[in-house]
């Protein structure tokens, strides 16, 4: 058997890309940082134009109804870009969870207009944790217990990323209740801890076709600094943990269904955080200093990783879920 992504996949990335490239993505994740959004938006319509956002949600509520891996697929192409905005959450997060729901009604009032680009969603998992990017969805959600509520942003809290802002929110109304809500919620966050491991492993690539383009071109002592094995084997190195990682991404988002669901994506979002993360401090060593200046596109990328890395559990709470779930698994 060959696991391998079918050529309509591989053409879907390929749009995406080249979607991307040709928005600029540098200079709308600038923008975005500073408060201005309307660059960012525009570019997310387009990614929803060209069905990107549609893929978690169901026909009947307006989206494409498609299978996990292919929203893997769209979002390690957001994350390679680094796309700003609240996507895992549009995309992923609270479709799953309002699917969830045995009642329709809310999927039917907000996902169509996520699957369009015409509205983004965030949300918080509890009334302490902040939203990322409040200002500019036009739903928030946050999650308490049993009860999922609409809310309102309050103040701005600083991110080491200041493309993913953060505002802490306060409570609205009750749109649900009942055990339904933990469950959805749960389905809620697998969703946004695998769609944050696509964008890991999509900004890490990144990072290494820069860091190799970079090292082709900079000249040390008569030659590229490419040519230096102290260089090459970092860079191989990096390359060898996105690629063991990606098998584990694919695999958690075909068992998304499936009882294993917990144990696959906190293993995916372990692998792809700490493969992205490993690329990003690697960049930083061949690009040197000029990496860690606001004005290198470089930089970007680097706070990205350092803020998903932690976003939707730290590596902790996922090595946890790992080892409790090989522990229930095991022989008595």
């Amino acid at each position: 058997m060959r696991f391998a992504l079918a050529p309509e996949q591989r053409d879907f990335a390929d749009s995406l890309r080249k979607m991307c490239d040709a928005a600029g993505t540098p200079g709308i994740i600038r923008a975005w940082g500073g408060g201005d959004h309307r660059s960012g938006r525009g570019l997310i319509r387009q990614l929803a134009g060209a069905g990107a956002l549609g893929l978690a949600i169901d026909e009947d509520h307006g989206g494409m109804g498609a299978e996990a891996i292919d929203l893997v697929v769209a979002l390690q192409e957001i994350g390679r870009a680094a796309v700003p905005g609240p996507l895992v959450e549009t995309a992923a997060v609270i479709p799953t969870l309002l699917q969830a729901l045995p009642d329709s009604a809310l999927a039917r009032r907000w996902l169509a207009a996520f699957a369009d680009g015409q509205a983004l969603g965030t949300i918080a998992l509890s009334p302490q944790a902040p939203a990322v990017d409040a200002d500019t969805a036009e739903v928030v959600l946050v999650a308490d217990g049993d009860r999922l509520y609409t809310a309102h942003r309050t103040e701005h809290v600083r991110s080491v990323d200041a493309a993913r802002r953060l505002f802490t929110v306060a409570t609205n109304d009750v749109v649900a209740e009942g055990d339904a809500v933990r469950a959805a919620v749960d389905a809620g966050f697998d969703a946004g801890a695998l769609a944050a491991a696509a964008q890991l492993l999509g900004a890490g690539r990144a990072l290494l076709d820069t860091s190799v383009a970079y090292a082709k071109q900079r000249h040390q002592f008569g030659k590229p600094i490419g040519q230096y094995q102290a260089v090459k084997h970092h860079l191989a190195d990096a390359l060898i943990g996105l690629e063991m990682a990606e098998p584990l991404l694919n695999r958690a988002a075909l068992s998304l269904n499936s009882p294993d669901r917990a144990r696959d994506v906190s293993a995916a979002k372990l692998a792809c955080g700490e493969a992205a993360y490993r690329t990003a401090r690697i960049a930083l060593q061949v690009h040197g200093a000029i990496g860690y200046t606001a004005e290198c596109d470089v930089s970007l990328w680097l706070t990205r990783v350092t803020a998903l890395r932690s976003a939707w559990g730290t590596a902790d709470f996922h090595r946890a879920r790992i080892a409790a779930a090989l522990r229930e698994g095991a022989p008595a």
